[in-house]
């Protein structure tokens, strides 16, 4: 028998996200569509030196004798199949899922197989459509040494995999995230206007991004309390991560008057935060300033920051009101540390991220158990993981959360993030809209730039069967966070509101917003078919309809009944279940 003969190489596994939705509505057109988008593609594979191994149906195994070819092959295949895809409409589009590994494969005649071959094929699986994952050998070996964007998933556990292995998602560096609504200058608004940019880490640790990042939010959670300023919300301000844009351009993308900008350096005990705050009409500074302290007066020190840039802009402001403003969330720096990484963990939208963040603000409350805003946040998690389908929580872990939003309410009364997270988590959870709708309202009131706040109120407002303030709602939202990057949750609230107002016409645009950010966001989907049935537009709300039961497979009208009554008052469900009827979708 002849020996096995192993190497070490650089795998690229790839395939088309919905792929068996495109055979089954043009099966012809999409064999075509697939074989044009591999033949473009076969140049790229050649310039980075790259040998095709095989293909399976719409999947293709790629061997490289470099991490750095596979790497910047497969950023050049999504820039290449992006332009391809740009006169198709989003139903048809090729759109590749891609991993890549480094490892041992064995060869067998021009095939190669082993647990290099297979991490690269869990990774592809794990893609989002137009993305690509990769492993954390291969990020170690191009580290530097490609022009991309990385993001750490953290650890996954893949299928078939023994360990679990840490992940990065790749992406050339893209064009900044275009707003929810029509990019043309956002007129100022009739008060004080601010964003707060993200801060440069100095810290000389790549690590403490997250420290850098929630001193930052806590900055700006501290200026927004004042009702007298408009200030755009923190997730907006952070499209701008990582660059340098001309400032008068951000002033008129979000719509501001001033923004504040600097850098968090900290070293040992010691933190030093500098500011600079800048009028975006004429490019002048108005304020510069350093802040020094230990690190034990962190919250000091943001109080500092907060109440300098408010006395730039109106001198004539009592000091006393901004530190009324100002809450010091815990005693404990411990539980302060755990929960900046949970809030690090959150924003990065994933199923990893969200049950590493629930871990976080669990061990932040074991120190210190009346740490409001760590208890309210557990229930923000589990509604995410509700609505994306992460694993959904257990009973338990709901029954958990909404205990946790219950005493957070009482702990943190005066405190307007704590209290919109509590609020939306009974609504959700218990069904208590009523009650959730007067604890965001004091959220609401005591924080008026409260972007989530304000989509936190929309929902509650559509269960209230309240669809003229829940618009009202989602639209202010969409004001004070433009860039939002779950945008597409706030459109597509907005596009539940318009539904359950029967503009359908309002419904379906916002819908399509929605979508064109998240094609596969349920929600936005169920309310694009339902509203071209209303319209009369019976052959599109067939399609949509495929598009939700690829999503929902199994759903009938009695299904959605149960589902949709958990959380849409009688008079919404009834706007579903006429849409669902006309477009065809059996009752039982």
């Amino acid at each position: 028998m002849a020996s096995t003969t192993r190497r070490l190489a650089a795998i690229l596994a790839a395939d088309i996200a919905g792929y068996s939705r495109l055979m089954g509505a043009d099966e012809v057109g999409t064999v075509e569509a697939l074989r044009e988008h591999r033949s473009a593609a076969d140049p790229l594979i050649a310039q980075h030196g790259g040998r095709v191994v095989k293909t399976t149906g719409d999947g293709v195994l790629i061997e490289f004798g470099s991490v750095v070819g596979a790497v910047e092959c497969a950023l050049g295949q999504q820039r290449l199949a992006t332009e391809r895809n740009a006169a198709t409409p989003a139903e048809r589009r090729m759109e590749w899922r891609i991993g890549v590994h480094i490892g041992d494969v064995l060869i067998e005649g021009d095939d190669i197989l082993g647990d290099g071959v297979n991490i690269a094929a869990r990774l592809e699986g794990i893609a989002e459509p137009g993305g690509i994952c990769i492993s954390e050998d291969a990020f170690r070996q191009v580290r530097g040494k490609v022009q991309a964007e990385f993001a750490d998933l953290g650890e996954q556990s893949l299928k078939n995999i023994a360990r679990p292995l840490r992940v990065y998602s790749v992406g050339s560096s893209p064009p900044a995230k275009q707003p929810i609504i029509p990019p043309v200058a956002l007129p100022l608004p009739d008060k004080p206007s601010l964003a707060v940019l993200p801060f440069q880490n100095l810290t000389g640790d790549g690590e403490q991004e997250y420290f850098v990042d929630g001193v930052v939010e806590e900055i700006t959670t501290a200026i927004s309390r004042l009702p007298w300023l408009f200030v755009i919300a923190r997730n907006s301000s952070f499209a701008y991560k990582g660059k340098s844009p001309d400032l008068r351009q951000v002033g008129r993308e979000l719509g501001v008057r001033y923004v504040l900008e600097g850098s968090v350096r900290k070293a040992g005990n010691r933190v030093r935060i500098t500011g600079q705050l800048i009028d975006t009409a004429s490019g002048s500074h108005i304020w510069a300033n350093r802040f020094d302290s230990a690190l034990d007066d962190i919250f000091e020190l943001q109080d500092q920051v907060a109440s300098s840039v408010v006395g730039a802009i109106e001198p004539k402001l009592q000091l006393s009101e901004i530190k009324r403003a100002i809450r010091k969330p815990t005693e404990s720096l411990d539980a302060y540390d755990l929960y900046l990484r949970a809030l690090s963990q959150l924003y990065k939208y994933t199923e990893h991220g969200m049950s590493e963040a629930v871990a976080l603000l669990k061990r932040a409350l074991e120190i210190d158990p009346s740490y409001a805003p760590a208890a309210a946040m557990i229930g923000r998690c589990h509604i995410f993981q509700t609505t994306q389908g992460w694993g959904p929580p257990s009973s338990t872990e709901i029954a958990e959360a909404v205990d946790l939003a219950t005493r957070a309410i009482e702990l943190g009364k005066d405190d307007p993030d704590t209290l919109w997270m509590a609020g939306r988590t009974v609504s959700l959870f218990t069904g208590e809209h009523a009650t959730a709708a007067g604890v965001i309202d004091r959220a609401l009131s005591l924080n008026p730039n409260s972007a989530h706040g304000w989509m936190a109120r929309g929902w509650v407002a559509c269960s209230l069967n309240q669809p003229s303030n829940a618009i009202e709602a989602f639209q202010h939202a969409i004001r004070l966070s433009p860039f939002d990057p779950v945008g597409y949750r706030l459109a597509g609230g907005l596009a539940l509101a318009y539904l359950g107002a029967a503009r359908y016409q309002d419904a379906e645009e916002w819908a399509n917003v929605s979508l064109r950010e998240m094609p596969r966001y349920s929600s936005s989907v169920r309310i694009k078919c339902v509203s071209c049935a209303h319209l009369g537009r019976f052959q599109e709300a067939r399609h949509w309809l495929r598009e939700v039961l690829e999503l929902q497979p199994g759903l009938t009208i009695a299904r959605f009944k149960t589902f949709g009554a958990k959380h849409l008052p009688p008079e919404f469900l009834a706007v579903f279940v006429e849409g669902f009827l006309k477009a065809g979708l059996p009752e039982e």
